[in-house]
């Protein structure tokens, strides 16, 4: 009869998507790493630099050798249903960390719907992180007075999995 209502403070929402394409050395291969994360997300994307020296990789130091796009609001929930479509709508449940953050890659780009093969691209591979939030999360990121989110707070990754299936018609597998 009574029906549980829960905290609007524990209500779980979708923070953010990051988009990432690991291309290992600059050119003309960041270019076309651009040409694809921008197509796929119509956001345009960023080149990420090399943190150490890899002389072995032939990587130095400063140098751009991946390509990452950040989606956050609408966008970020239209874009996420047709990553979750590019993978037939199943994910493992070892992709989810402790924190309720799931992250999970894609082989071919031209498995998510609405891209087409273009030639000066080909076929790119990329990784998805997905940031899952609650209000009062932002007091762990703003400058003055940081704190830690509390345990009982924090998103388990069976609280996770629980609101994408409902959400997004995701199966953890």
């Amino acid at each position: 009869m009574a029906q549980q209502t829960q905290s609007l403070m524990k209500t779980i929402t979708l923070n953010k998507i990051v988009l990432n394409m690991g291309v290992g050395k600059s050119g003309d291969a960041i270019e076309v790493a651009k040409l694809a994360l921008d197509q796929i997300s119509g956001k345009k994307s960023c080149a990420r630099d090399a943190k150490e020296t890899q002389r072995d990789w032939g990587v130095r130091k400063g140098e751009p050798i991946g390509v990452a796009v950040t989606i956050r609001g609408k966008d970020a929930t239209a874009l996420l249903k047709r990553l979750f479509e590019a993978k037939g709508n199943k994910i493992k449940g070892s992709s989810f960390d402790d924190f309720g953050n799931l992250s999970f890659g894609i082989k071919e780009h031209i498995d998510i719907p609405g891209i087409k093969y273009e030639p000066k691209i080909g076929i790119l591979g990329l990784d998805i992180a997905v940031t899952l939030a609650r209000p009062g999360f932002n007091i762990r990121l703003r400058s003055r007075h940081k704190a830690k989110v509390g345990k009982t707070h924090r998103i388990s990754h069976q609280e996770a999995q629980e609101f994408l299936t409902r959400e997004f018609g995701l199966e953890i597998v």
